[in-house]
């Protein structure tokens, strides 16, 4: 409780941190010479994530009402006001930290532009608090909390009406700050003496160390004098950092035997510390702890399904590890947290206690490359007869990201199965990390097609879908017959596609033969000029245009026709057809008029410039790409975007 007396009662939730809670309380409150933007930061490990979470209970209206606020300093508690927009980065790009603003404010927003432009022009100052910087991005190895400061956080704080508050590591802080006058930004430091907090230490581990709060009975946990004793001993070793006080008691809770309170030299100064001593008190080599949670500090998301940890530590040893890790559930346990994960019959998540325990790790292997090398190997081998339909959620979903990481994200990224039933947001985001020139032509495809997957939130069998038609489109043919051998009911399969610019319309028809049978046409109207395109109109018309005409089921270029002879569907045929077409911008559904039912959904990342379909359920589009055919198939389900 530095700077404060014994007459307050310490935040319930933090214990502490008197001196930076007055200078949050001081932003918030906008007080005169208090700084419109304020980065919080210190080493990974400090307390910033707990001290902000204390913060915003004080700016939420309906929890203070569960605080003490009469019996805390007022100098810690802001004023009553509506609350701060809080757009949680965990796991978002920039882009979508972006979008959750905009929703927050309800702006009417068609670019990143207009958000900014929209929160200036909003009546009064907008407060703004960005906890947990550090944690977004889908993927690790994305660098995403260096794009969130410099495409949003940065732009928001050269905003004058926009009062920010971030959460951001040291090294991004100065970043943040960079640019903006004297006076308007402040960077609290944790680690830095001015906002050092001993006493909260000291109440920390004495908290995590009372059987009230849920610790054992243990000679040095019961008696009151021999607690407060060891969490001063704690609290000194610890320095600044409130993990490794937690860690130290953790240490000293989860296996007691061998533990001297009066052995300070025992307690650790660091993280690293924590899991040598550790280590050593339960006889263990310390570098097996380590390689034993090395599988969870290379970890994507929010961990590790506990049935792979062995397959994983294994492939990062070189070794078998399961004699170690059988046998080793007291040694790890203090640095791992598991989760019940609901759905599919449930599941365990490991993952560590704490970032920064995953950077000391990360920090001790000799190769983080290798490393996630042959943990890409693994997760590979762990997909069931190479099907990723029937692969873990984790490996189908996060493999990218280790591979990315390994330098090998190319290489897997040929296979149209992992494309269909890969999580489209970290897939998107690991492939985006990737230089174009280093990606093979279907990778390009899947990162054409990427954004309508993401934007869409599309399921496994519209992705499927509508990478079958992005293949055609690119020349893969191959391809796209290996999505329709993937088990799914797709609902069309794209005859071909022209790469040609500027058709304006398309009409399906017939073209009679002398032997009494048809051939079914597509016909494109495009620019005069067009290679191919038969003109109409004079050709001195500044307004001429031609026609392409090719075959409707096969791309035979038919261009000698005379579009003249071409026999356009009856309107009496088009309402008897089975099938019905409706439109919009950048979709089309095509109906079962019977059962009034979608069938198919096609949506695009151009905006549609025409489309037809032709009494027998072949749909003809066209878009600034181009045009292509697709056989409408039957389906009992439908499909919708």
């Amino acid at each position: 409780m530095t700077g404060s007396t014994e007459d307050y009662a310490p935040h319930p939730h933090i214990g502490g941190r008197t001196a930076a809670l007055r200078a949050l309380a001081a932003w918030r409150a906008a007080t005169p010479g208090a700084p419109r933007v304020v980065a919080l930061t210190g080493s990974s490990g400090s307390g910033r994530s707990r001290l902000l979470t204390g913060f915003l209970m004080l700016c939420e209206p309906d929890f203070r009402k569960r605080l003490p606020l009469d019996e805390m300093d007022p100098s810690t508690v802001p004023p009553e006001l509506p609350a701060p927009a809080v757009p949680a980065p965990d796991g978002l790009t920039a882009a979508q930290v972006l979008w959750l603003l905009a929703d927050h404010y309800e702006l009417n927003a068609t670019s990143t532009q207009d958000v900014y432009a929209g929160l200036a022009a909003l009546d009064g100052p907008v407060t703004v608090v960005v906890p947990d910087v550090d944690r977004a991005g889908p993927v690790r190895a994305t660098d995403e909390p260096a794009r969130l400061v410099r495409e949003v956080l940065a732009p928001l704080a050269a905003t004058e009406t926009v009062r920010l508050l971030a959460e951001v590591p040291r090294s991004l802080a100065a970043e943040l700050a960079a640019g903006l006058p004297s006076g308007v930004v402040r960077i609290i430091d944790l680690d830095e003496p001015e906002w050092a907090d001993p006493e909260g230490l000291v109440l920390h581990a004495q908290a995590a160390l009372n059987p009230g709060f849920g610790a054992p009975e243990l000679p040095f946990t019961v008696d009151p004098a021999a607690r407060l004793a060891l969490a001063a001993a704690v609290a000194r070793r610890a320095g600044t950092s409130p993990l490794v006080v937690q860690l130290a008691v953790n240490c000293a809770l989860m296996a007691p035997e061998g533990f001297d309170p009066a052995d300070e030299g025992r307690l650790p100064t660091s993280v690293g510390e924590a899991l040598d001593l550790h280590a050593r008190r339960l006889g263990a080599d310390p570098w097996t702890l380590r390689l034993m949670l090395a599988p969870l500090a290379l970890a994507e998301a929010d961990g590790i399904p506990v049935h792979l940890w062995e397959r994983l530590a294994s492939a990062v040893a070189g070794q078998d590890m399961g004699q170690a890790l059988a046998g080793g559930m007291l040694l790890a346990a203090p640095f791992v947290q598991p989760e019940e994960q609901e759905g599919d019959g449930g599941r365990t998540l490991l993952r560590l206690l704490h970032p920064a325990i995953g950077d000391e790790i990360r920090a001790g292997l000799p190769n983080v490359r290798a490393a996630q090398s042959q943990i890409a190997m693994a997760l590979l081998e762990a997909v069931p007869e190479q099907d990723w339909s029937k692969a873990d959620p984790y490996v189908r979903d996060h493999i990218a990201g280790h591979t990315l990481e390994a330098g090998l994200l190319p290489q897997l990224l040929t296979d149209p199965g992992l494309f269909v039933h890969a999580d489209p947001v970290p897939l998107r985001a690991a492939v985006e990390a990737v230089p174009v020139e280093a990606l093979g032509a279907p990778a390009r495809t899947y990162l054409r097609t990427a954004p309508l997957l993401t934007r869409t939130q599309a399921p496994a069998a519209l992705r499927a879908a509508l990478l079958e038609t992005a293949f055609v489109e690119d020349g893969l043919p191959e391809f796209a017959g290996a999505v329709h051998r993937l088990g799914f009911q797709l609902p069309w399969r794209t005859l071909w596609s022209l790469p040609v610019a500027g058709v304006s319309a398309v009409t399906v028809g017939s073209l009679p033969s002398p032997d009494g049978s048809a051939t079914a046409v597509a016909v494109l109207a495009v620019p005069a000029g067009t290679p191919g395109a038969r003109p109409i109109g004079e050709p001195e018309e500044a307004s001429s245009s031609a026609v392409l005409v090719r075959g409707l089921v096969r791309p035979d270029d038919l261009g000698g026709t005379d579009p003249a002879q071409i026999q356009r569907p009856s309107e009496e045929e088009r309402t008897a057809a089975p099938l019905g077409l409706s439109r919009g911008a950048d979709y089309l559904r095509v109906w079962d008029r019977a059962k009034e039912e979608v069938v198919a959904a096609l949506i695009s990342d151009t905006p549609f410039t025409a489309a037809d379909l032709s009494p027998d359920g072949i749909l003809l589009v066209a878009t600034e790409r181009g045009a292509k055919a697709l056989r409408i198939q039957p389906t009992d389900a439908a499909l919708a975007s």
